[in-house]
């Protein structure tokens, strides 16, 4: 693939530096100023964009302002009347689908002493963000609509989007006037890719389908499946809630035992769980695999951060296919662990290097120690992280990531989706601990209002590590597998690393996007907590006062971080 994943700004005169990084369907913005310092009436950047096929630029809005006259924050603006105090800035365009260029305008903004702004010479860049990453591999996300301010605003009240119980999923009818948008916009590219391929599966009577479903509540999915008659055959997890009477699960086996055949749908949980969420379609004109960390849920779709990744061609079908069969043969974690599928395998993909595990492993030929391994002896620059259930594991990849944490020459950030005891490595001089998604009901400061939760449960789901993202050797361990013990040997998994810069960039401006929007929000409700009052700053009014931008050029950790990425 010919397009760009990291473009630069093209105004020699400008005094700052632009990167602009190309993520899955959203674009990463880094500036630094090209000599010493900003100015001291620097009050931070304005961003603009034109989207592809249209001639005017349209400003990102930004919901935090300076104070009014009475002391309030001001409403949000235009970016050219708020800037961003940031020297990194995210953008989830709405179409970012479109065929063609996205052109970024950056302009840097001062204020005098009075209030009045005035405009720098801006940098320009431009890149496409549509598209699948790859032609045999295409990264997807979801858009965790819970980081969303716009959304909780725009789409309130958020309670009529969602059933209040799993186990209502598949009977669940929203009530939102603006359901289908906000559906949209919350399953994102990983929503519309799933369905897309049980979409090609029904369509192509050729096609057999074979599925592993841990959670399954999904509506759309479900009834997909059942179009599918005997050309389906299906193993859904009975583990804990799953195999409960009234589970939405036993609900989705009666359903489809009716349609595929009692014989074609199988309930199993390995050691554990048995924690796969793939889709494979056959046929002799299309060859298609579908896994990641994205459930066949509600949670999975609309209100977690997952991934899921697209699969094309001969080798990901034969990999995903073996494994399947045997996890219908095998229901013992020892009769699965001796078998092909546990060990690596290459998946034959033309553009990339990429190669799939499949758990439960046994201790001949676990996974967990190499992978710490390859982060511990192998990592040069950069470790980026999001790993659900990071706190409740112990053993080598925690470990690994300590160790890393602790490592002023490589830079470390990270997310779990709970506070995670023990990497409390914070220093002066280092890097910061992991963010979490607090929960943030009390005390937030205006104009912004605590997160929706979207009933109980993880919000973080993802699973991956991405390793010197901005090498020739970067590399993502990415799937369904939660990097832990239990995950290695004894559920039921998938695991993939893939060698390629382009995958690990898309892993690292989501794993960046989510780091930084869970630190702001801990920020903001620390402020809070003291009586701050959050908003823009101001240039300083006397030698005492320093400007917003001086902890970007003083403290150790963020120098590093505005030097790393742009």
């Amino acid at each position: 693939m010919g397009d760009a994943i990291v473009v630069t700004g093209t105004s020699e005169t400008a005094l700052f530096a632009l990167k602009v990084r190309r993520g899955e369907g959203m674009a990463l913005l880094t500036m630094d100023w090209k000599q010493g310092t900003p100015p001291g009436d620097f009050v931070g950047f304005a961003i603009e964009f034109q989207a592809p096929g249209t001639r005017t630029f349209q400003a990102l809005h930004n919901d935090l302002n300076f104070l009014a006259a009475d002391g309030k924050v001001a409403p949000g603006a235009s970016s050219r009347l708020a800037p961003f105090q940031r020297f990194r800035w995210a953008h989830f365009p709405r179409d970012a689908d479109l065929n063609g260029d996205f052109v970024y305008r950056v302009t840097p903004v001062s204020m005098a002493q009075d209030g009045g702004l005035s405009y720098g010479e801006p940098q320009q860049a431009a890149l496409r963000l549509g598209g699948d990453t790859y032609a045999d591999l295409n990264v997807a996300f979801t858009r965790g609509f819970v980081s969303s301010q716009a959304f909780a605003k725009r789409y309130e009240p958020v309670s009529t989007l969602l059933p209040g119980a799993a186990n209502e999923g598949l009977t669940f009818k929203s009530t939102n006037p603006k359901t289908e948008e906000a559906l949209n916009w919350m399953g994102f590219e990983a929503r519309e890719a799933i369905l897309g391929a049980l979409d090609r599966a029904i369509a192509d009577e050729e096609a057999q389908v074979r599925a592993i479903a841990y959670e399954l509540n999904e509506p759309e999915v479900v009834t997909r499946l059942e179009k599918l008659g005997d050309r389906l055959r299906m193993i859904i997890d009975n583990s804990g809630a799953q195999g409960e009477a009234g589970s939405a699960e036993n609900q989705a086996e009666t359903r489809l035992k009716a349609s595929a055949g009692e014989h074609n749908v199988k309930r199993q949980h390995m050691g554990a769980l048995q924690h796969n969420k793939t889709i494979v379609l056959d046929s002799p004109t299309d060859k298609v695999v579908v896994c990641g960390s994205t459930n066949f849920s509600w949670r999975g779709f609309f209100v977690q951060s997952n991934n899921a990744l697209i699969l094309r061609g001969d080798g990901p079908v034969e990999a995903f296919s073996a494994a399947f069969e045997q996890y219908w043969q095998h229901d013992e974690p020892s009769a699965f662990s001796a078998a092909a599928p546990a060990k690596w395998s290459g998946l034959a993909l033309q553009e990339i290097d990429a190669q799939v595990a499949f758990s439960p492993h046994s201790t001949d030929n676990a996974l967990l120690a190499t992978i710490a391994e390859d982060i511990n002896d192998r990592t040069e620059s950069s470790l980026l992280y999001s790993l659900a259930f990071l706190y409740e594991t112990r053993g080598p990849i925690r470990e690994a990531i300590k160790k890393m944490t602790e490592d002023d020459a490589v830079f470390v950030y990270g997310i779990s989706d709970k506070k995670v005891g023990g990497l409390d490595v914070e220093r002066p001089n280092g890097n910061v601990d992991p963010v979490y998604p607090d929960e943030l009901t009390e005390g937030v400061s205006a104009p912004f209002e605590a997160e929706p939760s979207g009933g109980k449960g993880v919000r973080m789901h993802h699973k991956f590590v991405v390793i010197d993202f901005d090498k020739p050797t970067a590399r993502v361990y990415v799937g369904s597998y939660n990097f832990s013990g239990a995950a290695d040997t004894k559920n039921g998994e998938n695991l993939l690393l893939i060698r390629d810069p382009r995958v690990a960039v898309s892993y690292a401006v989501e794993a960046l996007t989510l780091f930084d929007h869970y630190h702001f929000r801990i920020s903001q409700n620390e402020a809070a907590e003291k009586g701050k009052t959050f908003a823009l700053a101001r240039p300083p009014s006397s030698p005492d006062e320093k400007p917003w931008w001086d902890d970007y050029y003083t403290e150790p950790h963020k120098v590093r971080d505005r030097e790393a990425f742009a």
